[in-house]
């Protein structure tokens, strides 16, 4: 028996056996229905299309993947192969441009809804083998390079109904890869004139193109996949032979890591740099082989850099840290001064916090600030409303959407003392939610829009004005944020899709990734902390409707931890973060409104652990 003594916010484990590496590696999966090369795909490595390509002749057939098993679908309206390989993200919402059809270049544009392919605008320049990126949106896709045959240039912008030429890449090539967005993408290898392969990546930033770090092996005809221009995987191609060759960008520079099991080009691949999928390709026109590109599953044991992990050996291996949250309670806090039922509210610290809107059945534009012991009524809001999202700090917040008239597009600005009306959403919505820390930037998430109904839309705030970008994965409305996160590192769980959900997405600034779902599905609870550290409490689950459950987010997964000490839902208003948080306003029960805040507490003590 080992006894570690006055370890203070330190967690250390014991295993018999080492914890896995935590890279990426590539396994075997599904073969397709239908071998073939020069494709292309979307998607990840659990759920992604297989489209296109050529054996002795040129195929329409599109194949869709679910982790384990490819199944036909809907088949391309025109056969072909050599595409402008844009494809990379969501396998639900994709776009293929361009390729050789028969075998003439074409400009043909085909986007696909989940279940069939609809004919849209042409490009402007008909050509193929060239590169693209668009994270699996069927709305905004840039294209680039290519052949006509000759060696092109041009790069092209689709806004989902047509075609516009933008800046040219630097240097003229065809058979390259292309990953990230329209906004933040990267052009990787290919072949110049002269049949020279090369290592050349530019990063595009949505205006120009910028000769950056070159790949580690030149090479042309491989795959990639990437969610912008500062984090993409490439994998196979041709140098003098088929490689398995695989690297990872970082934004800087290439790394190689893990080749593919099998070498190959003209690869049917796509996905992001921690998740992707390689079918089909050479050295075979019949190839139906697929691999999988991941890193170990949450449930592994990973042996990560910052980590204490003792082993059968006893060997110390590093340290990291533990702030007490599975010991974290709720406690009673200061009482409101009214009720903000189906309201909102926010705040950076549980001792600075703001309550605000809601009411219910008559909805108010009350507002209350917190000091870490009493409540303090201040200046009312401009327009009464209740079902609302919001985002900020004490002196710094936001506060938008909601009703009645319900489906409200108005938007105002709380500086510390009063609130000013300011831009208004592009679409009026309620039930949505909000992530950020000031009223200079922020996300309004999910809801019931007045024009699409319960939605997965996503608008960033700039300081004085909305911008629609990246939907989520999964429609929702009375969803749960990590709401001290920000516009390039937002968590959004739970909520209602149309039934109570336990999916949790994760935005990176350009693309939503499903991570690891919530224990209990739920919608209408409260959400505090960031992507990386966050808590879920309360709301509406299949077994109450103002749950006390609550649970912890380490970044990785969620654990059930201790609950609150009064269940409540329906608006409730966070503050502070996944260690010390407060939870306000919202409804105590069926018709009442809460008043009682409660507080969380998570603080780091001095713990023994022994081993044996």
């Amino acid at each position: 028996m080992a006894t570690y003594k006055e370890i203070k916010g330190v967690t250390v484990q014991t295993r018999s056996e080492d914890p896995e590496l935590n890279v990426g590696a590539w396994a075997a999966g599904g073969a397709l229905n239908t071998g073939r090369n020069a494709g292309t795909g979307t998607g990840i490595s659990t759920a992604a299309l297989s489209i296109g390509g050529a054996q002795t002749t040129y195929h329409a057939e599109t194949e869709q993947y679910d982790g384990s098993s490819w199944t036909e679908v809907g088949d391309l309206n025109s056969a072909r192969a050599y595409f402008m390989n844009p494809g990379s993200g969501p396998y639900t919402a994709s776009l293929v441009a361009g390729g050789l059809s028969s075998p003439t270049r074409v400009a043909l544009t085909e986007t696909w809804n989940g279940s069939s392919w609809t004919e849209t605008g042409d490009l402007n320049t008909a050509r193929s083998q060239g590169g693209g990126a668009s994270n699996g949106t069927t709305t905004a896709t840039i294209v680039f390079a290519g052949g006509t045959p000759s060696f092109l240039t041009v790069a092209e912008t689709w806004d989902g109904s047509s075609w516009t030429e933008v800046g040219d890449v630097n240097t003229a090539r065809y058979q390259l890869s292309g990953a990230g967005t329209q906004t933040s993408a990267l052009a990787m290898g290919g072949q110049t004139p002269g049949d020279t392969r090369v290592g050349l990546t530019e990063s595009w930033d949505g205006s120009s193109w910028t000769e950056t770090t070159d790949l580690n092996t030149s090479r042309d005809n491989a795959s990639g996949g990437g969610i912008s221009n500062s984090s993409s995987l490439l994998f196979g191609g041709q140098t003098t032979t088929v490689v398995a060759n695989t690297e990872s960008w970082n934004g800087s520079a290439w790394t190689e890591v893990n080749d593919l099991s099998t070498a190959r080009s003209y690869i049917q691949g796509s996905g992001t740099a921690t998740d992707a999928i390689a079918s089909a390709g050479n050295p075979s026109p019949t190839n139906t082989a697929t691999e999988e590109w991941t890193f170990p599953p949450p449930t592994a044991a990973i042996l990560t850099e910052g980590d204490i992990f003792l082993s059968g050996g006893s060997a110390l291996k590093g340290f990291g840290k533990a702030a007490g949250i599975p010991a974290g309670t709720w406690a009673t806090g200061g009482t409101l001064n009214a009720g903000h039922g189906y309201g909102t509210g926010f705040g950076g610290a549980q001792t600075a916090a703001v309550c605000c809107f809601g009411g219910y059945p008559t909805h108010t534009n009350n507002t209350e600030t917190y000091d870490g012991t009493s409540w303090t009524e201040v200046n009312e809001g401009n327009t009464a409303r209740r079902n609302l999202g919001s985002f900020g700090v004490l002196t710094s917040g936001l506060a938008f959407a909601g009703g009645p008239p319900f489906g409200s597009a108005i938007t105002e600005s709380w500086d510390g003392t009063s609130w000013t009306e300011t831009g208004d959403l592009p679409s009026g919505t309620y039930n949505n939610r909000g992530i950020g820390t000031s009223s200079s930037a922020g996300l309004c998430v999910g809801g019931n829009d007045n024009s699409t109904g319960l939605d997965a839309l996503v608008y960033e705030w700039s300081g004085s004005s909305w911008s629609e970008i990246t939907e989520m994965s999964t429609n929702r409305a009375v969803a749960s944020t990590a709401k001290s996160g920000s516009t390039t590192a937002g968590l959004v769980f739970g909520g209602e899709s149309p039934s109570l959900t336990v999916n949790t997405e994760l935005w990176d600034g350009s693309s939503w990734t499903e991570l690891n779902n919530l224990n209990t599905a739920r919608g209408d609870a409260g959400g505090l902390g960031t992507s990386t550290q966050a808590l879920c409490f309360g709301g509406n689950d299949p077994g109450a409707n103002q749950s006390t459950k609550n649970e912890s987010w380490n970044g990785t997964s969620w654990s059930e931890v201790n609950d609150l000490g009064t269940g409540i839902a329906h608006g409730i208003a966070p503050a502070g973060g996944s260690i010390a948080g407060l939870a306000s306003g919202g409804q105590s029960a069926p018709g009442t409104q809460n008043t009682v805040s409660q507080e969380f507490d998570a603080p780091a003590t001095l713990s023994t652990v022994t081993v044996s």
